[in-house]
């Protein structure tokens, strides 16, 4: 009775913060600017933190950790390292500064926006604003599912009941707050993550005698299947550097591509909070994904929990392996897992709605309009559009654990490969080269989508490497580097003078303070 009360308080204290910060953040989301990128007036600390509790959810948590620390060891950790100076420092490096200038030159407040401005395309809009809709919802499906073992674990309540509760809290203070709430309650739970990370870490590796003893233990496990060499399981690179390659680059680079990441940077408020969210977001990404990669790697110590089938996998599959490290802990140690996963888990979901939303509305519905679509109603909608997406997302998540559906875990799957192939080069190239054109967006758009479709569908067509959708989804994202500027050196190019005028916003003048060199206008 005392465990579960611990738990429960935790839990309660927990969701009161949040509904009590989205209500508190409603000031700032008065009209659409606010509403969906907090008046481009967001911090470093927050936009630092809503970028990394974005990147990093139950889905890393629960399902890659124990996925890819199990196949690799603790060659894993290289995935976590990877996150943080590629798909964070350098995003934040590379990205970080252009994108906030340009958006706000060209006014967009949505990655599809941007492309319609940036290129002179409505159907560019269109087109990105599918895309999105398609894939990000079983993506934002899949947040749920890291939370079924735990809750079992740690409750033993229905996983319907564990969706529905997450849902509704995240549908309210994304409602109330926008963009602001958001930041401010992923500012909190990006705490509880790092915080809970490390006591975790440490206690998993105190129960097989510390790291030392552990590190040695994972060094006498062996595996036919997979490996003949001994210790493979904690040397440097593990069994397979080639696939962890793969795993790296769509882990990492991907965040250059992804709509909700992106975004993050069209809110941030000055140049000096570029430079300090930059290093805050690659040390939140060294502790939480470096450490989540670095304690699946030990997942094979468990076996004996876990158990093993002839296919040398776990019992249950993958995202059995992180519970039975855990299942051992104290009382307070769960409840401090479940809340962690709880914090990954709303924090990305509610940037993804809040995206979608704006997206649909901006984006789709807005030019479809025949009338004046006012401020009001465009806020209004994108909170019902949010509430929309959330119970889609919701009863998909129950639908895929009711039924085992396999189409449905794919499609999870290729949501983040699908697009961060389709939007990183004509993103990237959109933001630095003048010479870039629609029609390289387009192929670069059509044939990721269409590979990582097909992966799905006719998988066993694929050549071997590319029949994982981690390495497909590689594979698109490299592949568009190139599409874009091939395709666009092949077609006409785009009417210099328009272009001129919205690169001007790099060299334009501004008179402001010495410390800051973005001003707001």
């Amino acid at each position: 009775m005392e465990e579960l009360f611990i738990k429960l308080g935790m839990l309660l204290l927990f969701f009161g913060v949040m509904i009590f910060v989205g209500f508190y953040c409603r000031k700032h989301a008065t009209d659409v600017n606010g509403f969906v990128l907090g008046g481009r007036n967001v911090g470093p600390w927050l936009t630092a933190f809503a970028y990394g509790t974005s990147y990093f959810s139950a889905v890393v948590f629960v399902g890659y950790a124990g996925q890819f620390g199990w196949k690799y060891g603790i060659a894993s950790t290289w995935v976590g390292i990877a996150n943080a100076l590629l798909g964070s420092l350098l995003a934040w490096a590379v990205l970080g500064r252009r994108t906030r200038i340009m958006t706000q030159h060209l006014q967009s407040k949505t990655m599809p926006q941007f492309f319609e401005s940036r290129f002179d395309s409505r159907f560019l809009k269109v087109l990105a604003s599918v895309i999105i809709f398609i894939f990000l919802i079983p993506y934002t499906a899949s947040l749920y599912n890291g939370l079924s073992r735990l809750f079992e674990m740690a409750f033993h309540v229905d996983y319907a009941v564990c969706v529905i509760v997450m849902a509704v809290l995240t549908a309210v203070y994304v409602i109330a707050g926008g963009y602001m709430a958001t930041a401010v309650n992923d500012f909190i739970q990006g705490i509880i993550m790092l915080v809970g990370i490390v006591a975790i870490i440490g206690a998993v590796l105190a129960s097989k005698g510390g790291f030392l003893a552990a590190l040695d233990q994972l060094g006498r496990v062996s595996d036919p299947l997979v490996s003949d060499t001994p210790g493979v399981f904690n040397s440097f690179f593990g069994p397979d550097p080639l696939n962890l390659l793969g795993v790296m680059i769509l882990t990492s680079l991907g965040t250059w591509g992804l709509p909700q990441m992106v975004q993050k940077f069209y809110a941030i408020k000055s140049e000096k909070s570029i430079t300090k969210g930059m290093i805050v977001s690659t040390f939140f990404a060294v502790v939480i994904a470096g450490g989540c990669y670095f304690l699946g790697g030990f997942g094979r110590l468990f076996s004996t929990e876990i158990g093993v089938t002839e296919a040398g996998t776990p019992v249950g599959g993958f995202d059995a392996v992180i519970p039975a490290m855990l299942n051992t802990l104290s009382p307070f140690l769960i409840a401090v897992v479940v809340v962690l996963v709880l914090s990954a888990s709303m924090s990305t979901l509610s940037s993804l709605v809040l995206t979608s939303s704006s997206t649909l509305t901006l984006d789709f519905l807005e030019p479809a309009m025949k009338k004046e679509f006012k401020e009001k109603e465009q806020l209004r909608v994108m909170r019902i559009l949010i509430g929309v997406f959330i119970a889609i997302s919701a009863v998909i998540a129950i639908f895929q654990y009711r039924s085992g559906s396999a189409f449905i875990a794919q499609m999870m799957g290729i949501s983040w490969g699908a697009l961060a192939g389709a939007f990183l080069a004509p993103f990237l190239y959109g933001l630095y080269w003048k010479r870039t054109t629609s029609a390289g967006c387009v192929a670069s758009f059509v044939f990721s989508t269409v590979v990582m479709i097909l992966n799905t569908v006719v998988r066993g067509s694929f050549p071997a490497l590319l029949q994982s959708p981690i390495n497909a989804g590689a594979f698109c994202m490299l592949a568009g580097m190139v599409i874009v500027p091939v395709v666009s050196l092949l077609t006409k190019a785009p009417d210099k003078a328009s272009v001129e005028q919205i690169f001007s916003c790099y060299d334009r003048k501004v008179i402001v303070r010495a410390r800051d060199s973005i001003e707001t206008e």
